[in-house]
């Protein structure tokens, strides 16, 4: 009898160690991965408790959160102009979580941050309500603006950064949604609306600037130029240029857009090329320099990386072991080449600063609630993806893009514009890509811009009609 009580106390001992053992698995190993859950509803709802910080685009907020006392939760979280500043803020919602700056700032807008500890404690002290931090972002109004009245209805996005820095000043996109109606407190409503953003097929939810890739065009023509220039050609390098070149290994041929060729005789400068956008040309370049050098280049342009913003981007591509054809394809950004609106601004960026390519960031600084400053972005440098020499000629080669090229609606007086036009074929019947990047002043670049437009059911798409007017506002917005 006794050794039966024994064995059970036993078994009772070892059931409480475990119980315990679990406890303190749950209460400190897991706890905070689990509370950082966007979905966790008990999190959200006890941060409705305190005033969540504001984001700023410079001084003016663009998420902010206001008493309401006559309700349950004792803040609503609000937006003003969120259509407009949805890609950068994203929402805060107690059904859905959070997403964008929203979700990846959390700690310091919530007040949980560690560096604001000590403000917490003097806030308890105080017997003031909780504060958040505040997070001021890159962004620049008017170029954002800008960007989304240039968009309007029209399907795609606008990203323009600072090439010398890598901040991000510009972060639109169409369709967009407007975050008040997710972050209201009628919960039917709130279901609504986010079912109605779900079943749209123009994806207004979907951060199209940072995740959207889809083929660049004949706006990678500044890649596959810059690693012809890095390998030994110059921009008076004589090409062929014939109204049509023929896919090595295929029965397919690639004509030019206007079925002409691009010179006397079938042939052409790299410069000329460049400026007419020329097909022949560029297709013939790729199979000359082949598919590891475009990838290399490609790679010290920021492509195969997933940066975070701190947003996570994703990763544009170069296609693994093309063969010769779709070596040529993907020498004109066609084939499996894919790219966001961040990628090609961090090319064109890239190639106005000097050949130097900088980390894209969003986050100027973090703010305690005081306004004290707790951190500030400093520029990063990820790689160099050409000489400054090559740099210098590709600049040059852009600005014939606009003077003399295919992008003369990019033209801005007084001012000398950088660009590249581009259309790109996405296939399976859906609509083509109207591209333009663009940088300026092409001396001393101050911005670099991307521009994507779907072709809303026109026949015909062109970067110059449909996206470079787009990216001349931008740049006036920022040089004003």
């Amino acid at each position: 009898m006794i050794r039966a009580i024994r064995r059970l106390g036993w078994v009772f001992g070892i059931l409480a160690i475990a119980i315990c053992v679990n406890l303190t698995f749950q209460q400190f190993i897991l706890a905070p991965s689990i509370n950082a859950k966007p979905g966790n509803q008990r999190t959200v709802l006890a941060e409705y408790e305190r005033e969540r910080g504001p984001i700023l685009v410079g001084t003016k907020p663009v998420a902010r959160s206001v008493a309401t006392p006559k309700q349950n939760f004792k803040f609503l979280r609000t937006y003003p102009d969120g259509v407009l500043y949805a890609p950068v803020t994203g929402f805060y919602s107690s059904l859905y979580g959070a997403t964008a700056l929203e979700r990846t700032e959390n700690d310091i807008l919530s007040g949980n941050d560690s560096r604001l500890f000590v403000d917490r404690i003097e806030q308890l002290i105080a017997g003031r309500v909780p504060e958040g931090g505040a997070v001021q972002t890159t962004i620049l109004a008017a170029a954002q603006k800008a960007a989304a009245a240039g968009l309007g209805s029209q399907v795609g996005s606008v990203t323009a950064i600072d090439p010398k820095t890598g901040a991000i000043l510009a972060l639109a996109q169409s369709p967009s949604f407007d975050p008040n109606g997710l972050a209201t407190h009628d919960a039917a409503a709130q279901q609504d609306y986010y079912e109605k953003l779900s079943a749209d097929p123009n994806k207004p939810l979907l951060n199209r600037g940072l995740v959207q890739t889809v083929p660049p065009g004949s706006t990678f023509k500044l890649v596959t130029s810059a690693a012809a220039l890095e390998n030994g050609y110059q921009p008076d390098s004589v090409l062929p240029g014939p109204a049509a070149y023929q896919l090595p290994g295929s029965t397919r041929q690639l004509n030019n857009w206007s079925n002409a060729p691009c010179g006397p005789d079938g042939k052409t400068t790299l410069a000329n090329a460049l400026a007419i956008s020329c097909n022949s040309a560029f297709a013939y370049l790729g199979n000359q320099l082949g598919d590891d050098a475009l990838r290399t280049q490609a790679e010290k342009f920021g492509f195969g990386t997933s940066f975070d913003v701190p947003m996570t981007a994703a990763t544009s591509r170069f296609p693994e072991d093309p063969d010769d054809a779709q070596t040529a394809m993907s020498a004109i950004g066609q084939f499996d080449v894919a790219a966001t609106t961040l990628q090609m601004a961090m090319v064109t960026a890239s190639i106005a600063n000097g050949g130097k390519t900088m980390y894209p960031y969003l986050v100027n600084q973090v703010l305690a609630p005081d306004l004290t400053v707790l951190s500030q972005t400093q520029p990063r440098n990820f790689d160099q993806a050409m000489s400054q020499q090559n740099a210098s000629e590709l600049i040059g080669m852009m600005v014939q893009v606009v003077n003399s090229g295919t992008g003369s609606n990019a033209r801005i007086p007084g001012v000398s514009v950088a660009g590249k036009t581009g259309t790109a074929e996405t296939g399976g019947g859906r609509p083509n890509i109207a591209w333009f990047v663009a940088a300026a002043p092409a001396e001393d670049p101050q911005v670099a811009v991307a521009v994507a437009v779907e072709n809303a059911g026109q026949p015909e798409v062109s970067g110059n009609a449909v996206a470079a007017p787009i990216a001349r506002s931008v740049i006036e917005a920022v040089l004003q």
